[in-house]
């Protein structure tokens, strides 16, 4: 028998993270400079790539699949990359080099001028995370960061971090598919729109 109780409570804690989460300043901004960075991406012709780990790992593929696939409108094909999706690169970098490097190697293989990679981690400080955002710096390529609680290394060194204060990583991950969300219904009405004119 479950605890009615105890799922009440958990759907009313999800509630008050994303009230939170919009009550925070900088919340509209951050997502409206992101949304920002990926319309300008594709309109100069470039690539999103995506990345994380476990959850947020799901949470790049479903990325990739709302902007290459659609969100809610028919329009052009958007690429974007999820450097999560290809086990056998996973496996040869990470037993190669190690999992710290597992996306920085396919970032330094991928990432162009033009690009923009968007990392994932609940907790700011996953170590194979920050190394590919730390890759796509190098390559003068902007980083959106989606991250949790106090936005770790990973929010201190992102050009748009965007940034869940809250501790449960479950939550955080429950806002942050909610911003994708967003950020791919902002960009396919923007792009949707230059297809239209």
């Amino acid at each position: 028998m479950t605890d009615a109780g105890m799922v009440e409570g958990i759907l009313k804690e999800s509630i008050r993270a994303k009230e939170d989460f919009l009550a925070d300043g900088g919340t509209v901004s951050g997502i409206n400079r992101a949304a920002e960075t990926l319309i300008g991406c594709y309109r100069r012709g470039g690539k999103v790539i995506v990345f994380g780990n476990g959850g947020s790992a799901a949470d790049s593929q479903h990325m990739a699949a709302e902007l290459v696939g659609r969100f809610e409108r028919e329009r052009k094909a958007l690429p974007c990359v999820a450097l999560s999706a290809n086990a056998s690169s996973l496996t040869a970098i990470g037993n190669d080099y190690g999992f710290d490097k597992v996306f920085s190697r396919q970032i330094e293989a991928l990432i162009r001028p033009g690009d923009v990679a968007v990392a994932i981690s609940t907790s700011g400080n996953s170590p194979n995370v920050i190394e590919g955002a730390r890759a796509a710096k190098k390559n003068n390529v902007p980083v959106i960061a989606l991250a949790g609680r106090d936005g770790g290394i990973l929010a201190g060194m992102a050009d748009v971090p965007i940034v869940v204060k809250h501790q449960n990583t479950a939550r955080i991950q429950e806002v942050h598919i909610l911003i994708i969300h967003i950020l791919c219904k902002l960009t396919e009405d923007a792009l949707g729109r230059d297809d239209d004119r």
